[in-house]
Formats: structure tokens, C-alpha cells, sequence
């Protein structure tokens, strides 16, 4: 049991992360559990967030150089995989076609120029939220769940929602998971996020939480209706999303408190 614990902690790190830790052979007992560690992956962004805002802080920067390092502060843990989900998805939406052209798209290693105009856009958002925040950290607090939730959303949508594809990281995971255990993981990560939340955000801990929980509604009646069920593209939007959200509501936490 603990070696097949720590063989998927290796596997949700080593794919959704870009640390340095030790690779382990993919098997049905190294994934089993994997996807429970996700959102272990977006506490450990959360703390760097907060803490790099304490720095920038302590050392007086200017606010577009603590955006700027905010923004590329998960890039840099993540390595932009969630990104490369969200890029794709907008790419897909914005075909306009029927749900095997879009299918098509996700799979396409090529990035068209819907994708590129709206991660442009999506980066913009962050960075001036960011700096916004910098000006006005009161409810700073909730960054600390708030890439944790999305990952918990995010890979829960794997194992409890039905796949558009045969084929894909989301079927492979969703096929060697043990769901039912790994369902029961997210919905503790998730109460723990909200806890956190509603201890922290003085009040918009609970707007933060509707609102992502209305967006999770809706995006996944969006996948089913334009995919036909969900990939990892699609939860790699989910999570972009709901990060951004939460992003959102921190920002107008601070300027409402101070």
C-alpha cells in the first residue's frame, strides 16, 4: 500500500509538475492513486504564490515585476501543462466544428491562432490581477487553496465524469485509477480548500467558492455538449480556469477590505 502511495505521488509530480524527482514505470499500481496527489501539486503553488508576495513585499519591488514573477512562478512548477490544455481547448472551440473536428484539434500537437490570441489574453488578465493584488493583498489568503481547488475540480472531472476518447492521459488515468478511492480524496481535498476559504477570505471565501462551482457546472455541460465527455485538455481549461477565478475574487477581496 505505501509503495503504491509513493509510486503515485512519482507519477502526479512527474507528469504535472516540472520537478526534479525520481521517474517510475507507469503500471496499473503506480496510477492507482496517482490523481489524489494533483492537487498536492497546487498547494505547493499556492504557498510559493503567497510566499513570493511576502518577498516582493519585504523587498519593496515595483508591482509589474512582482506580477511578472507571479505569473511565471507556476509556469516554472508546473511547467505549463495545464496551459497547453487550455490553449488547445480554445483552439477546438474556436473551429466551430462538429465534435470530431474538435477532437482532432485537441489532439493536434500544432497551435493555431485562436489558441495563441487567447492565452495572450488569459496571461494579460493575470498579470494585471496580479499586480492589482500587489497593491491590495487583504484576502491574499485565499491563493493558498485556491490552485489546490482547482486541481481537486480538475482531476476529479477524471474520474467521475466519462471520457470523449479511447485514447489520452485522461483514459489512461481514468482507466487505472481506483476511482471510487480517488473520488472520495477529492471531495476531502475540496472540503479542506473550502474550509480554508471561508477561514481566510473574510467573506469572499464563499463568493470564490460558488463561483467556481458554477463555472465546474458549467464547464463540464460544455464538454459534453461540444466533445461528447471530457479529456485532459479539458481539465487542463478547467484548472486554468478555475485558478484564474479565484485569482479574480482575490483581487476584489483586497480592494473591498482595505
Amino acid at each position: 500500500m505505501l509503495r503504491e502511495l509513493f509510486g503515485g505521488l512519482l507519477v502526479a509530480f512527474g507528469l504535472y509538475s516540472a520537478l526534479p524527482l525520481p521517474q517510475v514505470e507507469w503500471k496499473k499500481n503506480t496510477m492507482r492513486y496517482a490523481l489524489g496527489f494533483l492537487p498536492l501539486i497546487g498547494l505547493l503553488v499556492g504557498a510559493c504564490e503567497y510566499g513570493w508576495l511576502a518577498l516582493a513585499q519585504n523587498w519593496q519591488l515595483n508591482a509589474m515585476l512582482y506580477a511578472a514573477g507571479a505569473v511565471l512562478l507556476p509556469l516554472a512548477i508546473t511547467g505549463g501543462i495545464h496551459l497547453d490544455g487550455f490553449v488547445d481547448t480554445c483552439d477546438a472551440l474556436c473551429s466551430y466544428g462538429d465534435k470530431e473536428k474538435k477532437l482532432e484539434i485537441l489532439k493536434d500537437p500544432h497551435v493555431g491562432a485562436f489558441g495563441i490570441l487567447w492565452i495572450i489574453v488569459l496571461l494579460l488578465m493575470q498579470f494585471g490581477l496580479f499586480a492589482q493584488l500587489y497593491e491590495a493583498p487583504r484576502a491574499a489568503g485565499l491563493l493558498l487553496a485556491g490552485y489546490a481547488l482547482a486541481r481537486a475540480f480538475g482531476g476529479g472531472m477524471i474520474v467521475t465524469q466519462t471520457c470523449a476518447k479511447d485514447s489520452g492521459l485522461a483514459r489512461l488515468f481514468a482507466d487505472n485509477a481506483d476511482k471510487k478511492q480517488v473520488s472520495y480524496v477529492m471531495a476531502g481535498w475540496i472540503a479542506a480548500c473550502v474550509c480554508w476559504l471561508l477561514v481566510m477570505g473574510k467573506g469572499f471565501g464563499i463568493a470564490a467558492f460558488v463561483l467556481v462551482l458554477l463555472y465546474f457546472v458549467y464547464h463540464v455541460r460544455l464538454c459534453y455538449k461540444q466533445f461528447g465527455g471530457i479529456t485532459g485538455d479539458l481539465c487542463g481549461m478547467c484548472i486554468t480556469m478555475i485558478e484564474t477565478l479565484v485569482l479574480l475574487v482575490t483581487v476584489i477581496g483586497g480592494l473591498c477590505l482595505r
